[in-house]
């Protein structure tokens, strides 16, 4: 191989390993059981490329997944979002309605909190860091992608927000 022939294969091999530094990682989730339903398709393409952040001006940009019907923000990932997950029967975890949809709220792991739409099929759910972004940003953003699902029922013993 002539100099020249090298320094220009080199200078490839160079800008594509620059190239792939630059790229953010795939992060790496299981898809739900119903992932492959065509509302979670409706979902997915209407959910935001940007969630405000609690920090004034910070936004969480959306990173890629690997799993179907699936989305996160931040890096590192301060929001986890699948759709197709099992439908919630009734439950005895409080459950409040926010912006037209009842949600489920698991603080088992709080700050982190795993949020399950009751009463829409097929059901969407939400784990996300409080203590990175606010309960009311997260579903506030992810129910207008949301609108569409149809409602099944609703919480019978809700606080409104």
């Amino acid at each position: 191989m002539s100099f020249t022939r090298r320094s220009a294969a080199l200078a490839v091999l160079g800008l594509s390993a620059t190239l792939l530094v630059g790229c953010s990682p795939t992060i790496a989730l299981e898809p739900a059981a119903d992932a492959n339903n065509p509302l979670c398709a409706n979902v997915m393409v209407n959910l935001p490329d940007t969630i405000a952040a609690n920090e004034a001006s910070t936004s969480l940009e959306r990173v890629w997944t690997d799993a179907q019907s699936t989305a996160a923000w931040g890096d590192p990932v301060s929001i986890y979002f699948t759709c197709g997950v099992e439908v919630p029967a009734a439950s005895a975890l409080p459950c409040q309605s926010f912006q037209g949809f009842d949600w489920l709220i698991d603080d088992t792991d709080a700050p982190f909190f795993r949020m399950t739409v009751f009463g829409r099929e097929p059901a969407i759910q939400v784990y996300f860091n409080s203590e990175v972004v606010s309960s009311a940003e997260v579903l506030g953003r992810i129910g207008k992608a949301a609108q569409d699902l149809p409602l099944t029922g609703a919480c019978t013993d809700r606080p409104e927000s």
